[in-house]
């Protein structure tokens, strides 16, 4: 199945890309228990030349709006000031929105002016209070926690909000309820959940009891109503969907396209796209990697990646295959290529244990709560 049909179902599998992942640095200060990404340990830093290139790259995007970029490690914060600033200066005259994802450890007051400055959003990775943050520890063992809360405190007292990712390893109810405190206290706008997922060099195995998993979901929903202060990515989600389905007079499908591109642009210019958590490996086919932003734009690696890049081509199949077999498919759109990846060591599978703990048991979960109001009037979302 490798012919057209394969080719025309590719073409109608992407959107136009509105987001970017960049990698100003491979190297991170910490060395968290579940961490996926292969390079953590080496230095290996952006340079200009590839930010300039994305940049000339998206210069046709912006005519359509503006456009995200979000500076991932690594740790980016290890990259320093003045480089991530001169990388950042790639953009200057162009419609985008700037945006980091740090542990937080590193965070002084000019790091807050340094976001100011340029006004950029702050994503902080923390899972909780002390006793859930035991998996962020340096390369010496020791806890971060202490530190990421200093990190935390600063960017609010200099006026940022913080948006933060939470990796939760043991979900349970009693976690959600700790999770959501901890949110509240420590001044979080946004929270975003990611239950433990077998991806990159984390072998760890992701299945959890269905039960466990839906409390968990289902007891985060009540503790947010409770004190809706935080909002919730996942349940966000889910509460956008029922209200979609009950404000529509048709049944809910997916019209593709409908899967973000998402290209992933590592430190030496290469290309992953869809799945950030890709970036770096190789499959018994080959690399990942569908080119580099230094020989090609993004929007020729897309376009030639889209038509002739394997594994996208068993990632259509699988998505096919889940729009065929899964009732949660108009909700999900079928999960990611990493996980199945990772998990099942193809392309081309349909449920994973991402899709268990992160779309169906949330799902349920969800719904497990929203069905104890009144028809017809779930709650607001988060």
């Amino acid at each position: 199945m490798r012919g057209s049909g394969v080719r025309t179902a590719i073409k109608g599998l992407l959107l136009r890309p509105r987001s970017l992942i960049l990698q100003p640095e491979t190297l991170c200060n910490l060395d968290c228990g579940y961490c996926y990404l292969p390079f953590r340990h080496e230095r290996n830093t952006m340079p200009i030349s590839v930010a300039r290139a994305v940049a000339d790259s998206i210069r046709p995007w912006v005519a359509y709006g503006t456009v995200d970029l979000c500076w991932h490690g690594g740790e980016p914060l290890a990259t320093g000031r003045d480089h991530l600033g001169k990388l950042i200066g790639e953009f200057a005259g162009l419609d985008v929105k700037h945006g980091v994802q740090t542990n937080a450890t590193l965070i002084d007051s000019a790091w807050c002016d340094f976001f100011a400055e340029r006004d950029m959003y702050v994503g902080v990775s923390v899972d909780g209070w002390s006793s859930d943050n035991a998996n962020r520890v340096d390369r010496a063992m020791r806890p971060a926690y202490d530190r990421i809360m200093r990190g935390i405190e600063l960017l609010r007292a200099h006026g940022h909000d913080v948006f933060a990712i939470a990796v939760v390893s043991n979900p349970s109810p009693e976690r959600a309820r700790r999770l959501y405190s901890f949110a509240v206290e420590a001044g979080i706008t946004s929270l975003g959940v990611n239950i433990e997922e077998r991806e990159g060099v984390n072998a760890s195995v992701g299945a959890h009891d269905r039960q466990l998993v839906e409390g968990f979901w289902s007891e985060l929903l009540r503790a947010w109503k409770a004190n809706p202060v935080t909002r919730v990515r996942e349940l966000d989600r889910v509460l956008g969907y029922v209200r979609a389905v009950l404000e529509s007079d048709e049944e809910i499908r997916r019209e593709r396209p409908f899967i973000d591109p998402l290209p992933t642009v590592a430190y030496d210019g290469s290309v992953t796209l869809i799945s950030p958590e890709l970036a770096g490996f190789s499959s018994d086919e080959g690399n990942f990697s569908s080119g580099n932003v230094l020989d090609k734009t993004l929007s020729e690696i897309i376009k030639r990646s889209v038509a002739n890049t394997p594994w996208i081509s068993d990632f259509s199949r699988g998505v096919d295959g889940c729009e065929q077999a899964c009732p949660y498919f108009a909700f999900c759109g079928g999960g990611h290529p990493a996980n199945r990846y990772f998990e099942q060591g193809r392309m081309s599978g349909t449920e994973t244990d991402y899709c268990r703990n992160s779309k169906i048991a949330l799902f349920e979960g969800v719904m497990h709560v929203v069905q104890l109001d009144p028809v017809g009037a779930p709650n607001p979302e988060p």
